[in-house]
Order: structure tokens, then C-alpha cells, then sequence
């Protein structure tokens, strides 16, 4: 059950991170952390890569409720 739940709201978080990051891009956002300002070019890597472990909890989830049954 724990394992389940941890799937489910690692995934999820995974996944709104990666909805932001491809907003950031669309949208040309600036993130601006004390006087540095964070490059554009990392949403191009994170985008994909919170994409894809949101993905991979996902394909996890399904995998385990098809072994209890």
C-alpha cells in the first residue's frame, strides 16, 4: 500500500514539474534566484527527463497492482 502511494505522489510531482519546465519554454519564463538568473537551456533537460521518470512511475504502478491480482 505504502509503495503504491509513493508511486502515486512521486509521479505526479514528477509530472507537474515537467508540465512547468515545458511552460517555462513556451512562454520564454525567467526564474531569477537572488541575482542570478537560472539558464532557459535546463528545461530543455527537464522538461523530458521529469517526463520521463513520471512515465516510469506510471508503467511501476500498473506493473505492481498487476502483480498483487
Amino acid at each position: 500500500m505504502l509503495l503504491k502511494l509513493y508511486l502515486i505522489v512521486s509521479g505526479g510531482i514528477f509530472f507537474l514539474v515537467g508540465i512547468i519546465h515545458l511552460l517555462r519554454l513556451i512562454y520564454q519564463w525567467n526564474i531569477i534566484v537572488g541575482t542570478s538568473v537560472i539558464q532557459l537551456e535546463l528545461s530543455y533537460i527537464g522538461c523530458p527527463v521529469s517526463l520521463f521518470y513520471s512515465i516510469w512511475a506510471g508503467w511501476l504502478l500498473v506493473h505492481q497492482m498487476q502483480k498483487k491480482s
